[in-house]
């Protein structure tokens, strides 16, 4: 194959249109996968609108993807052609840094991301240097895994990193595309889960995915009763809250956590962080050593996301679902190209 076919975007808010391209040489460290299926993210539908401000175009995005190795360059390692893979954010890594070599490749100065400055799962096939490309266990489902390498190893991370315990409190800021497979984690994990959600009609959803209570996030006047409670809290939502209310909700030593960006600067009172030596952070997507932990855990407990599939095709439907808000609670895109690799 010397092109690829694709949907790519020409300019900023474009519509999706047939798109084809040539890759050139496979580098001898890259991994080319033939795409089964693409989750559509909300980073998708940033980096299209360029309200980052770091969007090359031709766009073609795509970073949850889900496939099988077609070709690998001389130097990739420990895959073989017909391995069935997963890509996520992260498309290359210098591996001579410290961080790498400590096995942070996420933190890494100088990462590549899938879909900036690079062709992403938009199309018919993808590349990458192979250390991002992560085998799927044989237990896991093919078609709802693409969201687990952006959604689900963003909220998972933090889990590995804070050493959270099967004993701990953990309440979950928003039951959305991150929040939903939060609670998932947590409650396998064996902590006690509270939900919260600004709306009240997804309670019993949350409590299936696995929430063992539920607060609302728009009535501080419930919050009261959990004063000290909360070994942590993570929030997945990107709104302003009260956080230096939500602070006074964590026990000593609790941990207020974001995976989710806030439009505004989080204030919190140095006195009520200090004095209950309570602390407050945020982390990026895992590294891949984490990420096959995920995996395995996921396919361990059955933990998928929820998701709507529409064939790639249709990608333009798919953004505008997206966008209007009505996604339940992450999209998947299946590759319905004609000439389609069996």
């Amino acid at each position: 194959m010397t092109t690829i076919q694709a949907w790519a975007a020409l300019n900023a808010g474009d519509a999706f249109t047939p798109f084809e391209y040539d890759p050139g040489p496979l580098d001898a460290d890259e991994v080319e996968i033939a795409v089964d299926y693409c989750g559509l993210c909300h980073s998708d539908y940033s980096v299209w609108k360029n309200e980052w401000g770091v969007s090359r175009f031709p766009f073609v995005g795509g970073h949850e993807i889900v496939g099988r190795v077609v070709a690998l360059g001389e130097s990739a390692k420990g895959l073989k052609i017909g391995d069935r893979v997963g890509l996520g954010w992260f498309a290359r890594s210098d591996l001579t840094t410290l961080e790498s070599i400590g096995g942070d490749h996420n933190l890494s100065p100088g990462n590549q991301p899938t879909i900036v400055g690079r062709y992403g799962g938009f199309a018919e096939r993808v590349r990458c240097q192979w250390v991002w490309a992560t085998p799927l266990p044989d237990d896991l489902s093919v078609e709802s895994a693409g969201p687990l390498f952006c959604g689900g190893i963003t909220v998972f991370n933090p889990i590995i990193e804070f050493g959270v315990k099967p004993t701990d409190r953990v309440g979950v800021i928003g039951i959305g595309g991150l929040g939903h497979l939060a609670i998932q984690f947590l409650n396998k994990w064996g902590c006690e889960v509270t939900a919260f959600t600004s709306t009240p009609e997804k309670a019993e959803e949350a409590k299936s995915f696995g929430a063992h209570k539920i607060l609302s996030s728009r009535d501080p006047d419930e919050w009261a009763a959990s004063s000290r409670y909360f070994d942590l809290i993570m929030s997945t939502v990107a709104v302003d809250m009260d956080w230096a209310l939500v602070s006074m909700m964590l026990a000593p030593r609790g941990r207020l956590h974001m995976v989710g960006i806030s439009p505004s600067p989080v204030a919190l009172p140095a006195f009520v962080m200090i004095s209950e030596q309570r602390a407050f952070s945020g982390s990026p997507l895992g590294a891949p050593d984490t990420t096959r932990r995920m995996l395995e855990f996921c396919a361990r407990h059955d933990i998928k996301p929820k998701i709507e599939v529409f064939p790639m095709s249709k990608i333009n439907e798919a953004m505008k679902h997206l966008e209007d808000g009505n996604a339940r609670y992450r999209i998947v895109l299946e590759n319905d190209f004609e000439d389609r690799p069996n």
